[in-house]
């Protein structure tokens, strides 16, 4: 699994709130048009293909943003929740 920031911004109030909805269901709200989203590469594709139906490529913008593991630790907050965490891997 991956961390993953998806930040968009929507001028149709009704399209924002269909993507937020969407993102809400995949991750947890950093900020009003800020998700952070622990994924795997399945989810990914599945939530990017959900977005596409909801959005118009030629008004909205929506970026994706891989945060590797070793950067997590790097991320700074300053109030709000803290920064998702992807779960560590063990392997028997």
């Amino acid at each position: 699994m991956k961390l993953y920031v998806v930040a968009y911004d929507i001028p149709s109030n009704k399209r924002r709130r269909k993507v937020a909805e969407l993102l809400e269901g995949y991750g947890q709200r950093a900020q009003w048009s800020v998700f952070e989203c622990v994924l795997t590469e399945k989810k990914r594709m599945e939530l990017q293909q959900r977005l596409q139906r909801r959005i118009k490529l030629d008004e909205d913008h929506i970026r994706f943003y891989h945060i590797p593991t070793y950067a997590v630790s790097q991320v700074q907050v300053w109030g709000g929740p803290p920064v998702v965490e992807p779960p560590v891997a063990t392997i028997i």
